[in-house]
This record gives structure tokens, sequence and C-alpha cells, in this order.
């Protein structure tokens, strides 16, 4: 375990108890002990919702950082663009779109029928 708490950059929380950690902390600490099953493939649920900006950054650094498989189901299409290099659009449950995430995020009218928003990082 300790292992995995080092490669998230979490060894030092370890003596900490988790009511005492931010929420960007929990995150990699869930993260970690996810890490420490040594799964081949790593599925993420929202990884961003609720972090403030600097932890969002970091968990989407730790994200890029990893060379497994990785399966994220997010509406934050930035973390997306930064993580992701394929992308499956989901529309009322049923595929919409798959393909490279940069052209599909480009893609103003798959957004606007999945209602879904350009990244700002593609906006302006």
């Amino acid at each position: 375990m300790r292992e995995a708490l080092d490669a998230v950059d979490a060894g030092p929380l370890a003596p900490r108890p988790p009511w005492r950690l931010s929420g960007g902390e929990k995150r990699r600490v869930a993260i970690a002990t996810v890490l420490a099953m040594k799964p081949d493939i790593l599925v993420l649920d929202e990884p961003s919702s609720g972090l403030d900006p600097r932890s969002r950054r970091e968990v989407i650094d730790l994200l890029k950082a990893f060379r497994h498989t990785r399966i994220v189901a997010t509406h934050d299409l930035d973390l997306v663009l930064d993580v992701c290099e394929r992308t499956i659009v989901l529309d009322r449950g049923k595929v919409a779109a798959d393909g490279p995430t940069r052209p599909l995020l480009a893609d103003e009218e798959l957004l606007e029928r999945c209602r879904l928003e350009r990244p700002l990082s593609m906006r302006g």
C-alpha cells in the first residue's frame, strides 16, 4: 500500500485520520487504494467533482501519469481533453459518438444535441 500512496503523492497522509483530509486528499488516497490492488483497468466516475481548482489539477496530473487503461465517466470536458485520447459520448444511454477526443469535442452539433458545452480551453 505504501508504494501506491507514494505513486499518488499521498505518503505523508497515511498517519492522518480520514476526517482530517481535504476532498482532493481523500480522492488521492482512494485512487491509491485502487492502485494497491494492481488493476489492469482504472474506472473513475466524476473524478474532479467537488474539487477546488488546485486539487482538480492534481487529480488530472495523476490520471495523465497512469499507464493503466482508464475509463472515466464525467461531464468535465476539460478533464477529458487533458486525459483521454479516445472519447465515447453518450446521449440518453446510447452511444452518440466514438472517436478521438479533440475532434469530438470540437463538434458543435454533437455537443448541442447531447446537451454538452465545448471545453473552456477550446473556446474563443
